[in-house]
């Protein structure tokens, strides 16, 4: 799809506008597109048929005075209340609404003070993640070619600098898409290899240094908790290490983004339920994530230096699968009593974590779906963050606020490690049945100590079971916008 910023879009099969909901203290003026056509709005206000709540649509076949052949008005909810978060998923509504409707040339107004860089950006970036579809696979698309969305124009300016945010915003939505790609393919066609592989060819197209080392070099390296979870899978694990090197870096900080990359999950010998095993596959949502995260930051090329760390393994049963009661020796030197084999990802991010402090970083963030646990706690509109450093914290909210996902920060309180004990190990790798979305994070603690560490369980939002207004069923990408601007707002 094409994105452009223009003052004259020329024929366009619609034009969409936004408008407020009314409001006695304050009244949003209404774009002049809409007081051309007489009393359409106020006849749809008061019919109820449009009241410009949030995301609601109304259009206007043929409407007078424009060369568009439809107007659309989509709702902007409350004015005040408005934001680039509500500005990134109305272009995502509009993609998705009107490319069904077989429009092929879609213009949004800029009116009513969306021409900013942030606004324009927001813009860009949900109009490309609304192409997105997860029917990859069908053997007769829905969407076929009489139902492809060929260009998306904001109307209203054209000024360099929001040509520049135009083109940020596409580049970090394709990256989004390169990851929710990757996250929907099944096991059987994206396994630790393949993924490695994925990373190869980002590195080679965006010019970042890549490292994949194999089982035999982390075995070297005395990784033998990711190992442990791979050895019940005929398919090998992999670490894979991007680099990317700013030509002026603006501090002498380094950032670790550490994803984890299980390409398929069964719980090992501690076996998860049949019902709902097939989305399993979503288990390197975190490896997604950053991999995608790379791919933007090599191409808007922040000034802070970033290395990808991701753990590739799939947990399988098999005759040489991980047992409960195992005790693993981790890189770091620490062991740990494997209670059960479904709490893997703790253990594969234990070893990364390890090996990117060895690197000589300064901060490091991981993404994971880690616990069914978060779910429980914040149902699936947040991700939970923890951290052992509230400053660093503060600068991925910061970024979290401006990329619009939303995270929500749980304790770590001293008295939660406690549930970590073991009998025959340093740690067992689960903490029993209370908190354990904190006791999982307190694991990964446990390797990431003292440098400034943060985690964020994305396992209630990295898939969405029901489509949004403005995302399709499936992977969402969540925290690789909060990655890119996290490295792109970057300040020692």
């Amino acid at each position: 799809m094409k994105l452009q910023i223009t003052s004259e879009p020329g024929h366009l099969d619609a034009l969409a506008v936004i408008v407020f909901e009314q409001n006695e203290q304050h009244t949003e003026p209404v774009p002049p597109e809409v007081v051309a056509q007489g009393e359409w709005l106020g006849d749809l206000r008061a019919s109820g048929e449009f009241t410009g709540k949030l995301y609601e649509t109304a259009i206007l076949h043929r409407p007078q005075s424009l060369s568009a052949k439809r107007l659309v008005l989509i709702g902007g909810g409350k004015a005040e209340k408005f934001g680039t978060a509500e500005a990134r998923r109305i272009a995502g509504v509009l993609v998705r609404t009107l490319k069904s409707k077989g429009v092929k040339k879609i213009g949004l107004s800029l009116f009513n003070g969306m021409n900013t860089a942030a606004s324009v950006q927001a813009l860009a970036e949900g109009a490309v993640a609304g192409t997105w579809e997860a029917g990859k696979y069908k053997s007769e698309q829905k969407a076929d070619s009489n139902k492809e969305l060929e260009e998306f124009l904001l109307v209203g300016g054209g000024a360099s600098h929001l040509a520049t945010s135009l083109e940020n915003g596409r580049i970090i939505a394709e990256a989004q898409n390169f990851a929710r790609d990757l996250i929907n393919e099944p096991g059987n066609r994206l396994t630790p290899a393949v993924l490695a592989q994925h990373a190869r060819d980002v590195a080679s197209a965006y010019k970042l240094e890549s490292e994949i080392l194999d089982a035999a070099a982390m075995k070297d390296l005395n990784m033998g908790a990711l190992l442990g979870v791979a050895q019940g899978s005929a398919n090998p694990p992999f670490l894979i290490v991007l680099k990317y090197r700013p030509e002026n870096p603006v501090a002498p900080d380094h950032l670790a983004l550490v994803g984890k990359g299980v390409t398929f999950d069964t719980g090992g010998v501690s076996i998860k339920s049949a019902d709902g095993m097939e989305k399993m596959k979503y288990d390197m949502a975190g490896a997604g994530a950053v991999l995608g995260a790379m791919r933007a930051i090599a191409q808007l090329k922040p000034r802070i230096a970033v290395t990808a760390y991701i753990p590739t393994v799939e947990n399988a049963v098999g005759g040489n699968a991980q047992r409960p009661g195992d005790i693993v020796i981790t890189m770091s030197g620490k062991t740990v009593e494997v209670i059960n084999t479904d709490a893997e990802g703790r253990l594969i991010l234990a070893d990364a974590v390890t090996y990117a402090k060895r690197d000589g970083v300064t901060h490091i963030v991981d993404a994971a779906t880690l616990t069914g646990a978060i779910g429980v706690a914040l149902g699936h509109h947040n991700a939970g963050a923890f951290t052992n450093n509230e400053e660093f914290l503060g600068k991925l909210f910061a970024a979290s606020r401006v990329a619009g996902e939303k995270m929500w920060q749980l304790p770590m309180d001293e008295e939660y490690k406690d549930y970590l004990k073991s009998v025959f190990a340093d740690l067992p790798n689960v903490g029993g049945r209370y908190g354990g979305s904190i006791t999982a994070a307190w694991f990964i603690r446990e390797f990431a100590d003292p440098t400034p560490w943060i985690h964020l369980d994305i396992a209630s939002t990295a898939w969405l079971d029901d489509g949004r207004p403005w995302l399709a069923k499936g992977p969402s990408g969540v925290a690789l916008r909060t990655f890119v601007e996290l490295a792109a707002s970057w300040k020692s």
